[in-house]
């Protein structure tokens, strides 16, 4: 770049330059009177400099965080003066002339090199000048870099990149649609696609063989930790006339290259561990399990199905037993039950065994002889050992995989150098709707049933199995995917059985139904989640501090003021009428 601005960049001088004339321009990072001598420091994307002038009121007037363009000379520093926590610590810039560009306010909402310790709130009102902070901006930075890693891969795959539209049909996909009202279409709405789901098995259908695209998605959600509320993005991708298998090894590479590519962690080699829904609940109690974990959730309920014990009689019973604690103090086992009473359980027993294989513990004195014996051969007890149990009438695996999980972190078994990755597959095609008294599809409900049309005219909705499969590493559902359907006959059955006529699937979901009278080919497809991949491989523990401009987790944009009202006569060109907030 080389302009009335600048003829280099500030970050990246070298000792090469010294001596010659230069222009450059940043921000003022930092104004330091040492004496009587100024001097300042010069920030750009690149990095920061120091400026110094024989004549200081050349500085006269500036502020921090202004925007400057000055030209000067660069010069060796004082050995005693070198900076080696910056790249250009052993050089300075001996100012000759100065322009200011845009004078920064006085007083800043905040400092910009400590952003990060003010509250989130407040930063993202200002985000433009917390990204700034040399640290914050490093992850937007490093975001450019997986998602250009990202779409190179796919193109050395032969992958097609291949935008689809942002405006379309609402359709149920799992979570709320935003809805945009049409203008010309009196009383008629858009949505926000929620993914790029139907276009993307259209484009199969149009006999485009691999697609993808870097994917904008939309859903009304509430914020959490690793969910942003409205718009996140994905590496959406199909593939025609393909099984699952394939897409597994395009998911394995895709996930294995770029976290070798970009973190010194280790990564468990392919093919990943692949895990069935029904498993991955009887073992860790969840479906994103964290096999970093070494605990295991054991089924203890046939051991209790005659216990005169009566929260344990039945229900669910499930055990994790963990070797060598027995000896941890009271409030340690304390701690854990106030734990285990704030997700919702009203405590939880724990037996300990002793070096002659007796029992101590609170509910040790409800446990007949049979039962001591039972345990001690199902969880393959030994001395010193510590068997919790976790009962519910619905619960009980979920909540054993939240104790489960905070045992690995108070027991610190979990390695933190490591990414472990598995495959969790064969979900449950429907989940039952007690408030509706229906049958709702568990996930995306394009995904072909195992079985086909045969196991949905033959099977219990509840025992149907969806050919879909999600990647998980640490805990963390990084990817869903899976076999669509592409056959009408078995579209229509699949709908039906989630209380969707044929009338209401030729209505909401035109494009598939119609598209699939000419000769759609099958194809399976996954999308790996991108800001997800890039907080994992970033190590933060808040998906916002992966993108440039994030809502706040309420939904609101600080810095924009959105959602805003708009005006009546807006309001009237797409047909809406505002009811009194009174």
């Amino acid at each position: 770049m080389n302009n009335c601005y600048r003829d280099c960049y500030a970050g990246k001088l070298t000792e090469e330059f010294i001596g010659k004339e230069i222009t450059v321009c940043g921000f003022v990072e930092n104004i330091r009177d040492h004496g009587g001598v100024i001097f300042v420091d010069l920030r750009d994307m690149y990095g920061v400099v120091q400026l110094v002038s024989n004549d200081d009121t050349i500085f006269d007037g500036i502020t921090k965080e202004s925007s400057i363009t000055v030209k000067g000379t660069v010069r060796k520093r004082d050995k005693d003066d070198y900076n080696e926590k910056i790249s250009t610590g052993t050089i300075e810039i001996l100012v000759s002339s100065l322009e200011i560009l845009n004078l920064a306010d006085n007083v800043l909402p905040f400092e910009i090199m400590t952003s990060t310790s003010v509250s989130e709130d407040v930063r993202l009102k200002y985000r433009y000048l917390d990204l700034r902070n040399p640290k914050v901006k490093k992850n937007i930075l490093f975001r450019s870099k997986v998602i250009n890693y990202l779409r190179n891969k796919m193109i050395d795959m032969d992958f097609v990149e291949i935008q689809t539209p942002i405006l379309t049909a609402s359709s149920p996909e799992g979570a709320r649609d935003f809805i945009v009202p049409s203008r010309k279409f009196h009383g008629k709405f858009y949505a926000l696609p929620q993914a790029p789901q139907q276009f993307k098995q259209l484009l199969m259908t149009a006999g485009f063989d691999k697609y993808f695209q870097i994917a904008p998605c939309f859903r009304d959600e509430d914020a959490r930790s690793d969910r942003i509320y409205g718009e996140f993005y994905q590496l959406d991708l199909e593939m025609s006339f393909v099984t699952e298998e394939d897409v597994y090894k395009v998911g394995e590479k895709i996930f294995f290259d770029t976290f070798k590519e970009f973190t010194d962690k280790k990564i468990n080699s392919t093919p990943f561990r692949r895990i069935s829904y029904k498993e991955s609940m009887e073992k860790y109690g969840t479906d994103k399990p964290d096999l970093r974990n070494p605990l295991e959730l054991i089924d203890l309920t046939l051991e209790f199905s005659d216990t005169e014990f009566k929260p344990f009689r039945g229900v669910t019973v499930k055990g994790i037993k963990v070797d060598g604690i027995a000896d941890k103090s009271n409030s340690w086992f304390n701690d854990l039950v106030d734990y285990a009473k704030s997700i919702g359980m009203p405590g939880i027993g724990y037996i300990t065994v002793m070096d002659d294989m007796s029992f101590k513990g609170p509910i040790d004195k409800f446990l007949t002889d049979y039962e001591r014996d039972s345990l001690i051969k199902k969880a393959n007890l030994i001395p010193n050992s510590v068997l919790f149990f976790i009962a519910d009438r619905k619960n009980a695996h979920k909540l054993a995989g939240l104790i489960r999980d905070e045992l690995g972190r108070r027991l610190n078994l979990i390695d933190n150098d490591v990414f472990e990755f598995c495959i969790i597959n064969d979900f449950p095609m429907y989940e039952w709707n007690d408030e509706e008294e229906r049958f709702d599809f568990t996930h995306n409900p394009f995904s072909m049933p195992k079985g086909g049309l045969e196991a949905l005219e033959n099977k219990e909705p509840s025992e149907i199995v969806a050919n879909q499969f999600d990647f998980v590493c640490n805990g963390v559902e990084l990817a869903s995917g899976a076999v669509r359907n592409h056959d009408l006959n078995i579209m229509k059955k699949a709908f039906s059985i989630a209380g969707y006529s044929e009338e209401v699937l030729k209505e909401r979901f035109k494009g598939l139904y119609t598209a699939f009278k000419y000769g759609a080919p099958p194809h399976a497809g996954m999308a790996p989640g991108i800001d997800r991949m890039i907080m994992m491989l970033l190590g933060e523990e808040n998906i916002r501090e992966t993108i440039a401009f994030p809502m706040s987790a309420s939904g609101s944009d600080l810095m924009m003021g959105a959602p805003t009202e708009v005006s009546e006569t807006q309001l009237r060109e797409v047909h809406i009428k505002v009811r009194d907030k009174n």
